[in-house]
């Protein structure tokens, strides 16, 4: 029998239970990984509380967003996957069939092939945040010189991805954290200005920071009423992406100034281009390419066991003074 880790109501990671379970087989269309690796991420948070993009069809449910693990099964109609390679799972709307298990069942269109000299535990941690950020920042934004791009909660996986790509476009990214510890590596990751959070004259900084220009685009998981401390320094239609609710609240759109600037707020889920084959080409294209030439890596925090799942989410929910992702390893 294999192990999987599963939710029985929406009463979040602590509601967690590791229970035997039979690998199913794949169907048409389908693969089945045997599971090396997989993240945690925060999206799987929002899920467990029921406040994602997608709910639960019933329960048990199976969360996990990103894993790498060697093909076993082909099912019917699969062709261009190799069996016995090792293959990672891209974001996708999974529902009750995530990865965090030992074998996961998954249509072929959501895989993608290890990146070349990573580990399981590296490849499994890469596609959230690096695709996560791609999108906005590069296809949505046009990330270049002259542009000004506000990433809060810059010290998320997500938000400091974002620094990583818009500096390789030359973009100005200005990064917000709630401690001031944080400025170097923000700094290193790509930030041209750190900005560290109860500043209460945020927006004043902000046009201070781009000559009063304004903000082009704000990369925003916070919530609740982080957009109102920095909506008065919108930059003529720009772009608010808002892609989570760290605070667990949602926000309170600043209208005035939004109207005031034209500004478009545009809640934003990767699942969405992920599911556009065309841009899913383009999002696993970039990856591939700037991690092959060094401009993005793999950064982990954390190890832990399969057994420990829980006590992986109970470390990441609580301030860190590491940075990274948090990855389990099934031992497989």
């Amino acid at each position: 029998m294999a192990r999987e880790w599963v939710i029985n109501d929406y009463s979040g990671y602590k509601g967690l239970v590791l229970q035997q379970c039979k690998p199913q087989n794949s169907g048409p269309g389908e693969i089945r990984l045997r599971i090396e690796a997989f993240a945690l991420n925060w999206g799987d948070m929002d899920l467990m509380l029921d406040r994602y993009s997608f709910s639960f069809n019933n329960f048990p449910a199976r969360i996990g967003m990103e894993a790498t693990g060697i093909v076993d099964e082909i099912g019917e109609g699969v062709t261009g996957i190799e069996l016995g390679a090792r293959y990672c799972t891209l974001p996708y709307f999974y529902f009750n069939k995530g990865a965090s298990a030992d074998f996961v069942t998954i249509d072929a269109r959501y895989v993608t092939p290890a990146p070349k000299n990573l580990s399981a535990v590296e490849s499994a941690s890469v596609w959230m945040q690096f695709m996560t950020a791609y999108y906005p920042i590069v296809e949505l934004c046009k990330a270049a010189p002259g542009k000004h791009i506000l990433a809060t909660a810059a010290t998320s996986t997500a938000g400091n991805a974002a620094l990583n790509i818009g500096a390789i476009f030359g973009a100005n990214m200005i990064a917000t954290t709630r401690f001031e510890e944080n400025r170097d590596y923000l700094l290193e990751s790509g930030a041209s200005h750190v900005i560290v959070s109860g500043n209460n004259e945020l927006a004043a900084t902000l046009r201070q920071m781009t000559d009063g220009h304004g903000i082009d685009a704000a990369f925003d998981p916070v919530g609740a009423g982080m957009i109102a401390q920095y909506s008065s320094a919108l930059a003529r239609d720009a772009t608010i992406f808002f892609y989570g609710t760290l605070d667990g609240i949602f926000p309170q759109l600043p209208i005035v100034d939004m109207f005031q600037a034209n500004a478009t707020f545009h809640p934003y889920s990767l699942f969405n281009y992920v599911e556009d084959p065309q841009m899913q080409t383009k999002g696993t294209a970039f990856v591939y390419n700037a991690l092959e030439d060094g401009k993005l890596a793999p950064n982990i925090d954390r190890v832990y066991p399969m057994e420990e799942y829980r006590e992986a989410w109970e470390y990441l929910s609580q301030p860190r003074t590491k940075h990274g992702k948090v990855v389990i390893e099934t031992g497989l």
